[in-house]
């Protein structure tokens, strides 16, 4: 990728915005790692500590259907340099939490205000050029997945060194950085439409009744993340019992494994720039039911977890890359409300999953994930089996 794709869009800038939506996300998701830490120091049950995931899923959707639209109407920089501000805000509320409710504040108010990477999103999407789209796209992707899954990494890491309430006071700082980062960078961009905010978000259901594409997108989007969510947010205790009995940081080491799926998003990409997203989708769906044959032997082998985490992350980047490209391909005056009404799907999915595993872990063991998992994905490939029977006309035509 060079400096000449778009208007703009250097490669520098690319890296700079994929890096801030991983830093934005991940700040959702720092808590995964932490849960059994967070529950011994606040005296939480092990079944409430799943509302602290609920609450940056439901908050990141709540952004995500009455922020992220503003983006077809406010200038774009402008927009984006607040909301990182805001969230930074929500941060530094998590870091000092002393009790449940302060925490889900932070959580809450962190969720909200970091959905201003899916502003990010639709604006490099908008100044990239129709042919490396895609590829762009897919990198963004990239860094919005390497968040999702490094930031447990990154929370494990500290809160073996020192209390989990460094996690989010460290993470505030990479915060200020990168968004004094993009005030330098970041080029002004207004979309020039004539509604207002109601009908502006009134536009979004406009969108799913006259948008097959978007309409179905959604529903792999909702089945996708609540599969990613139903292994990611009971991961952490199955890896505290026996017969792991693993530290925070060890758990955050499986953001590792989980990262391999983010490398396969710009080839993804590509082969939605060249027309082949409908394969990629097939082949995604495909790996996410595969997925949870190694899954179903986590409990005795620490191989067949980490294969099982590596190929349901991959199919997960897969299956998003691939909606997000077909997506982009309809209505370009309306990107961003595209965009939100596709993401508010995606994330409500990861919140079904998050509070639903927490749930099934509790009362019924991992057992009950493996069959969760394998049902949502063969309900994903039937969905998908008759939206390819019903609409024969290609995506990207």
């Amino acid at each position: 990728m060079n400096s000449t794709h778009s208007q703009g869009l250097s490669f520098w800038l690319v890296f700079l915005m994929a890096f801030a939506i991983g830093v934005t996300i991940a700040s959702n998701y720092y808590a995964q790692p932490l849960l059994h830490s967070i529950t011994h120091d606040l005296h939480i049950a092990v079944e409430h500590a799943g509302s602290i995931i609920m609450t940056a899923q439901l908050s990141y959707a709540v952004g995500l259907l009455f922020i992220t639209p503003l983006g077809d109407m406010i200038e774009r920089k402008r927009l984006i340099l607040i909301l990182m501000l805001l969230s930074t805000c929500g941060l530094v509320i998590s870091a000092s939490s002393q009790n449940l409710w302060m925490l889900i504040v932070g959580t809450a108010m962190t969720g909200l205000f970091s959905t201003v990477a899916q502003v990010l999103i639709p604006f490099a999407a908008t100044l990239a050029k129709p042919e490396h789209r895609g590829k762009i796209v897919g990198t963004l992707m990239s860094g919005m997945l390497l968040g999702i899954l490094l930031g447990r990494t990154f929370a494990g890491a500290i809160s073996t060194i020192a209390d989990w309430h460094y996690v989010y006071w460290i993470a505030t700082g990479i915060m200020l950085i990168v968004t004094f980062l993009l005030w330098l960078s970041l080029p002004r961009y207004r979309n020039h439409i004539s509604i207002n905010y109601l009908q502006l978000l009134l536009s979004i259901g406009a969108l799913y009744r006259q948008e097959p594409v978007l309409k179905i997108r959604s529903l792999l989007a909702i089945t996708s993340f609540a599969l990613f969510s139903l292994l990611w947010t009971p991961l952490a205790f199955l890896l505290t019992d026996a017969p792991y009995h693993y530290s925070d940081f060890i758990i955050g080491l499986f953001g590792l494994a989980g990262a391999a799926g983010a490398l396969g998003s710009p080839i993804v990409g590509k082969l939605s720039d060249k027309g082949k997203g409908k394969t990629a989708t097939t082949i995604g769906l495909a790996l996410l039911l595969a997925s949870w044959l190694p899954l179903s032997l986590a409990q005795y082998s620490i191989i067949a977890l980490i294969l099982g985490v590596i190929l349901l992350d991959f199919a997960v980047q897969v299956t998003h890359v691939s909606n997000m490209s077909a997506i982009y391909q309809i209505r370009p005056e309306a990107r961003s409300r595209i965009n939100t009404g596709y993401m508010v799907s995606y994330f409500t999915g990861g919140m079904l999953g998050s509070v639903g595993s927490t749930y099934l872990f509790s009362h019924y063991g991992w057992i009950a994930i493996v069959i969760a998992g394998t049902i949502l994905g063969i309900l994903g490939l039937i969905i998908w089996y008759f939206y390819t029977k019903t609409y024969t006309i290609s995506e990207t035509s």
